[in-house]
């Protein structure tokens, strides 16, 4: 398979490049780099300006492609290539050219702006996450795997309905052909009352019994996978709890070589893309390690 790396040659974070040699490595997959230029606009008699405009883009290109070629040359043990195109819409511009390289997965890094260590979609990010119709990997701000990196384990959020199960059993493929490891997590995230001292304890109850519920879900997905010939130290299972997704997600436990995949929205009326329902924007911004979300 080819993983298309979403290459900005302008941006010190190498996060991206460090994940999609992660996931090819992984799995024995080629990294092709991509890099966007401004694409000009047409014009009936092209004048001095439209073409320097052109000439600055297509220098501008084969420049990033010659950059991204070196950066993709520390990692020796993967195939890659590195190439251009100009677009008007970066998005846009990159799901094109992953139909024409026939790529299964996208990988993007988080924006500058955002929080080190963490996971950050910038506009364009989000434009990507609601039209492609493969998995996109999102890699955290500052993201190293290392030379020799592979993926170790995934945690999948599993919210017990039929998409979740769906997702449950491609992800359980990927993981028995990369020899990694599943933990499965539902997140009970309960914020605070606006009166305590009268809804507190029903409130309480309530929550209680969604995590009992999750649990016994939990337990039957894992019974699952153990039919799936996983044994008791490759998969687990763990309710996070918290008063915000940001506390849930620190309540677990990341070591280096995890990813979290994420399925996208169920309601969503585009059914063959990737859409992010409100629950999984929160847990991909709250992420500490690279993210994959599948539709």
């Amino acid at each position: 398979m080819t993983i298309l790396l979403a290459f900005s040659p302008h941006q010190d974070d190498t996060g991206a490049v460090e994940l999609a040699c992660q996931l090819a490595r992984s799995n024995n997959d080629s990294v092709h780099a991509v890099t966007v230029v401004p694409q000009a606009w047409p014009t009936a008699v092209a004048g001095d300006t439209d073409r320097d405009f052109k000439l600055w883009a297509q220098e501008e290109g084969e420049w990033s492609a010659s950059a991204a070629r070196d950066v993709l040359a520390e990692h020796p043990d993967i195939v890659s290539e590195a190439s251009w195109c100009a677009g008007r819409s970066v998005p846009q511009a990159l799901l094109d050219r992953a139909a024409e390289l026939d790529a299964g997965l996208i990988v993007v890094g988080s924006g500058d702006e955002g929080p080190h260590g963490k996971v950050f979609l910038t506009s364009k990010t989000d434009r990507l996450l609601h039209s492609s119709g493969v998995p996109v990997a999102i890699a955290p701000q500052g993201y190293w795997s290392g030379p020799t990196g592979r993926v170790t384990r995934a945690t999948l959020g599993f919210r017990g309905d039929d998409a979740t199960w769906s997702l449950l059993d491609r992800a359980a493929e990927i993981c028995r052909r990369v020899d990694a490891s599943m933990r499965l997590v539902t997140y009970a995230v309960r914020g605070r009352t606006m009166r305590p001292n009268t809804v507190s304890g029903a409130e309480e109850m309530v929550h209680q019994q969604w995590i009992r519920q999750a649990t016994a879900e939990l337990k039957e997905a894992v019974e699952h996978l153990h039919s799936l010939g996983f044994t008791d130290d490759q998969v687990s299972s763990e309710v996070a709890v918290g008063t915000s997704w940001g506390r849930a997600m620190d309540r677990l436990e990341w070591h280096r070589g995890d990813v979290l995949v994420v399925g996208s929205s169920s309601t969503s009326s585009l059914l063959q893309r990737v859409f992010l329902g409100s629950s999984a924007a929160k847990i991909v911004r709250n992420s500490p390690v690279p993210v994959l979300v599948v539709p």
